[in-house]
Parts: C-alpha cells; structure tokens; sequence
C-alpha cells in the first residue's frame, strides 16, 4: 500500500524533530547507543557482509548521480524545478535521517568521562612527560617488520580484543559476520588523505587500498570502534590503541604504539621546550624514525592540496556540526583520554 505524501511527511518531521530533541539529551543518546543501534547495526550489517563491495559507498555515488540526474529528467517530463527541488530535498533528508538513525545518533551520547567514570587529570608538561617516557620506552622495544603481514589474522585478534574490551566503555558487540570493506574509490580517496571511514548507512567500515602495512591494523581498530558505537575520533584512536597494543601479535602491537606517534609529537610540540623535542625524537629507534618519514612521504605523494582543502572544511563543518566542538583536533585528544585512564603520575 502506498503511503500518501501528508503520512510520509508527517512521518518525515517526527523523526527530524526526535533527532534534534537527541541532540539535546545526551541520555537519550546514550539509551539509543546501548539499546538501539546494536540491533540496528546486527540487521544492517547482516545484509551488507553479503556483499564483498562497499554498498554505502555504491548508495553515496548512486545518490549523487540521481539527485544531479533526476531534475533534467523530471524537466524533460514536463514538470517544474520547483518540483524537482522539493523532491530532491526531501530526498536527502530523508537520507540524514538514515544516517542518523542507523549510527549518526551515537555523535549525541553522554561524553568518554561520564561512560568511563574517570575525571579529566591537567594535562600540562609534567603529566605529559610521565606519559612519554614509558610510551617511548614501549614503541621502541615493540618494533618489528611489518613485512608479511597477515591481514585475516589482524581482523580475528583485533575482533577478539574488543569482545574483551571493559563493558563501562559502552562499545557494541563485535559480530563474527563484520569484516572489513575496500574503499571503491581509493585512489581519489588518498588525494585527501583519509585512511578509512565508517559507512553508516549499511553498519560498514571501510580502509583505503593504499594503507601500509604499519598503518593497516591501527586503522582496521580504529574504524571497527566506528562500527561499533563510537563517533568521537579521539574515542576511536584510544580503542585502537588499547586493542592493539595489548595483541599477543607483534606486528599489531606495534602499529598500535606507532599509531600514536603523530599524535606524540604534535603534543611535544605544544608542550615540550625545543631541547627537549629534540632529546625526544633522539630517543626514539632511528629505523622506526625513518618508517615515519616514508610513511609521510608517501602520502604526500598521494595527496591533492585542493582536493584534501576542500574536504578539510567539508569534514572540519560535519564534526562541528555533530557536536565535536574541536573539530579535526579531536584526533589528538587521544593522549588526554589516555592520561585519564592510566594517570602515570601516580604510579
């Protein structure tokens, strides 16, 4: 039976107006990321891993083609452009409402402190420097090869980490049918530097064809806390950095302690006197010095200064708008979350 426009409009401002009344109510977030979206994402992804392509991404290039198609069409049946832009419109909302209600609600959950019942610790240089002394310590000594790698072993024992992950977190269940999907367009894709992203619309996580090895099972956790309920990027680089570094494998142990090093040193810069930034690079292995490099010149090869500027203001107004204040910042915020849980200086 056909729903007539005035239902399916009606229907269309109720779940508009309960997305914004969530914003407002980090509880309801928080209900909706405990008790809703894991049954969401299990129905979603169900039907996605019968698929070994990406189908958001084929649903984003498809709707982009209809909704840049549909208005000639429509002119060349006679009807007017006021027409065509009412249905367009209400076509993409009703495609943000997908969105949100199949994962973007998560954005409007309670923040990483109250979940984890821990405070905020100063974060200021002393802090900082506990910290780095034993990071360093440990990205040393985790060093290996990353030649080889075995990337069906890295999706088992990085699903089996999260299975064990703390309940207080508040992640999703990891399922046995959730694998990873390859970009569709992965080429295009480096040129703005992104390394993976979560496909909300079917409950998929998505990595670049391009990864590196080092890089591959740091990206894989960070994109399954994605998957599994977490919006903030700070969140998801400290779930991959707890899944990974505490592996029994040796190679994505240490992608997990390598992950964090851009991160380190844009914090040594902030917080370190110039002394002591360069007391600090010196202290690190000169091979794992120099996988950096090539890592950074690699995707410098890769990416389009354009093309990743105008993706930087598209993504830089898509976080702000979903309640991550900082924007892209957000990234580097791990090392706060993880002075939060660890609090070095008191050991």
């Amino acid at each position: 039976m056909k729903i007539s426009k005035k239902v399916r409009l009606v229907i269309l401002g109720l779940l508009i107006l309960l997305i914004w009344i969530t914003r407002y109510f980090p509880a309801m977030g928080e209900w909706y990321a405990l008790h809703i979206y894991p049954y969401i994402s299990i129905v979603l992804s169900s039907f996605s891993s019968l698929f070994p392509f990406s189908l958001g991404d084929l649903f984003i290039l498809l709707s982009i083609i209809g909704v840049v198609v549909y208005p000639f069409g429509a002119w060349h049946r006679g009807l007017s452009w006021k027409h065509s832009l009412l249905k367009v419109t209400e076509y993409l909302l009703w495609v943000s409402v997908w969105f949100y209600i199949a994962w973007g609600l998560n954005y409007f959950r309670e923040d990483f402190y109250t979940r984890a019942s821990v405070s905020p610790i100063e974060y200021n240089q002393k802090s900082f420097q506990y910290f780095l002394q034993e990071y360093v310590t440990n990205l040393n000594a985790s060093y290996v090869s990353m030649s080889n790698l075995d990337k069906y072993s890295v999706a088992l024992n990085i699903k089996e980490g999260y299975a064990r992950m703390d309940i207080s977190f508040g992640l999703a269940h990891p399922k046995a049918w959730q694998r990873v999907k390859v970009m569709m367009f992965s080429p295009f894709i480096s040129k703005v530097g992104v390394s993976g992203y979560m496909g909300p619309f079917f409950s998929e996580f998505n990595l670049n064809r391009d990864l590196l090895p080092s890089q591959y099972p740091s990206t894989y956790a960070h994109e399954m806390a994605h998957l599994l309920g977490i919006t903030s990027e700070a969140e998801a680089n400290l779930y991959a950095y707890l899944v990974c570094t505490e592996s029994d494998n040796p190679q994505i142990r240490f992608s997990g302690y390598f992950s964090l090093l851009s991160h380190v040193f844009r914090n040594v810069s902030n917080l370190l006197p110039e002394n002591e930034q360069q007391q600090m690079v010196n202290s690190i292995k000169p091979e794992i010095i120099q996988l950096y490099k090539d890592n950074r010149a690699y995707w410098s090869e890769k990416y389009s200064p354009t093309i990743g500027g105008i993706q930087d203001i598209i993504y830089e107004w898509y976080l702000k708008s979903n309640k991550i204040s900082n924007g892209q910042k957000n990234y580097s915020e791990v090392i706060q979350l993880l002075l939060a849980i660890t609090n070095p200086s008191k050991e």
